[in-house]
């Protein structure tokens, strides 16, 4: 069950003693923290293939370049979205078997869900690991008022343990010199010390950075950041805090605690929507449909001309305003994917996924795409960001919920639909409101769509269900 969040009071649970790691924090947005992170983990990388990461909060896009930088899944840590228990669980859980474990945190160390607490903030994550932290300060425009930052985050919450800074966007020499003289009483070791990068780039646009996927500059970038990662840091104050000696423990009963199909019943294939335009995607969410007793297969709306023979379909957000045009070229996957699904085929659809599944998706430039027409709605790009933490009240009984279920999940985007559903799926309330804001969420044919991103390690039901509509398929067709 999910952190039940309706006060900002934390919950207060003992602190596990893990075997090693570091979180990486910024002290505000826009320090550069991500590219720190990479630098740290394409450095790793050259030295072992076993290096975990982690991001704090709810992103999917960084996750990726970690996954590119280390070539192993990142995982997400939130509270929200799952539990204290659960963030606790997954990093152990994660770790074992790996030599270095590194953490990304979220926006300012201290920064939460609600900017009144730090509940869901880099801190939180901290604490309830029990990890040092090491923080990006933006020199840029600093000197001397650099100890006074310093000393504000060393002594506001004493929970949470600097291990020690990272000077980044260094002006030059004299400007290391200022820095490291007016740092000398804060007893905080300089791990590591960057100047400006101009020739390193990450591209964005507007929902954050451009995915991995549609970068083929990515290699070179990050050879760029493991030679600043190898260069920067102080690697003999460093590993002994990334090292982590976990062994691996076949018997730990976090990788499945759900109840899994039996085994004799044929396994439901679950066909995964995965190219640039659905990339969204928490690897802990296909490790459960797989631990449940799903194969998964992957595909591409994009590119395949027909969907693979499967008992359900699991469409994860994404860009699709950025590939509507293709998306539409590919009509006969349209039309057999619209005749499929009104015949029964389950579909579970987040955000990118219901935009797909609507009847057009006007993109960017105000230009109309015929999409897959299952729901009976428009989706139009708008300027207004739709972004935050939302707890949602199933309204009726739909694919894979109970009307009356509660659960917290996501949203994250620039798009809105032009017709409201009838009857709608959620009832949501934003972080720490009083009184629900919006209605929305289809539940057509057997199809759940939804704007909502989902952790199912905070709603393991909502997989449940999922393998059990898809075995049920199965069955039915004779498959």
């Amino acid at each position: 069950m999910a952190l039940d969040l309706s006060t900002p009071e934390e919950s207060r649970l003992s602190i596990g003693v893990f075997s090693g790691g570091l979180v990486v924090a910024g002290e505000r947005s826009g320090v550069g923290k991500t590219t720190i992170t990479l630098a740290l983990l394409a450095a790793l990388a050259q030295k072992s293939p076993r290096v975990q990461s982690f991001k704090v909060g709810p992103d999917y896009i960084d996750p990726m370049f970690h996954h590119r930088a280390t070539g192993r899944p990142c995982y997400n840590l939130d509270p929200i979205l799952t539990s204290e228990t659960y963030v606790q669980q997954c990093f152990a859980h994660r770790c074992q078997g790996a030599d270095f474990a590194l953490v990304e945190g979220v926006m300012g160390l201290f920064d939460g869900a609600s900017g009144l607490s730090d509940v869901a903030s880099t801190a939180h994550i901290a604490r309830l690991l029990n990890l040092p932290v090491l923080l990006v300060v933006d020199c840029s425009r600093l000197s001397r008022s650099v100890l006074a930052i310093i000393h504000g985050y060393q002594t506001l919450d004493p929970q949470v343990r600097l291990a020690g800074v990272v000077l980044n966007r260094v002006g030059s020499d004299r400007h290391l010199e200022l820095l490291t003289q007016a740092l000398k009483s804060a007893g905080l070791p300089i791990l590591g010390v960057l100047r400006r990068q101009d020739a390193i780039a990450l591209p964005d646009r507007h929902l954050g950075l451009v995915p991995t996927a549609e970068l083929p500059q990515l290699p070179d970038i990050l050879v760029r950041l493991a030679h600043l990662g190898h260069t920067c840091f102080d690697w003999d104050a460093l590993t002994p805090l990334l090292k982590t000696s976990t062994p691996p423990n076949p018997a730990d009963p976090w990788v499945c605690p759900y109840p899994s199909i039996h085994p004799r019943t044929p396994r439901p294939r679950i066909a995964i929507a995965q190219d640039p335009a659905f990339s969204f995607y928490y690897p802990d969410n296909l490790a459960l449909l797989t631990a449940l007793g799903a194969d998964l297969i992957p595909w591409s709306p994009l590119r395949d001309e027909h969907p693979p023979v499967a008992d359900g379909l699991y469409f994860g957000g994404g860009f699709p305003e950025m590939f509507a045009a293709e998306l539409a070229a590919n009509q006969g996957l349209r039309s057999t994917l619209k005749t499929l699904i009104h015949q029964g085929l389950p579909v579970y659809a987040e955000c990118g996924g219901l935009m797909y599944l609507a009847t057009t998706l006007v993109d960017l430039d105000d230009n109309p795409w015929p999409m897959v027409g299952v729901l009976p709605t428009n989706v139009r790009m708008t300027g207004r960001l739709t972004l935050g933490y939302r707890h949602a009240l199933t309204e009726q009984n739909s694919l894979l919920l109970q009307a009356g279920q509660t659960l917290w999940g996501h949203e994250f985007h620039r798009s809105e639909t032009e017709t409201l559903p009838p009857l709608p799926l959620y009832r949501l309330k934003r972080y720490e409101a009083t009184r629900p804001h919006i209605t929305e969420g289809w539940s057509n044919h057997r199809v759940h769509a939804s704007y909502l991103h989902l952790h199912w390690g905070g709603c393991p039901e909502v997989a449940q269900a999922l393998i059990a509509v898809c075995g049920q398929y199965r069955r039915d067709s004779g498959g």
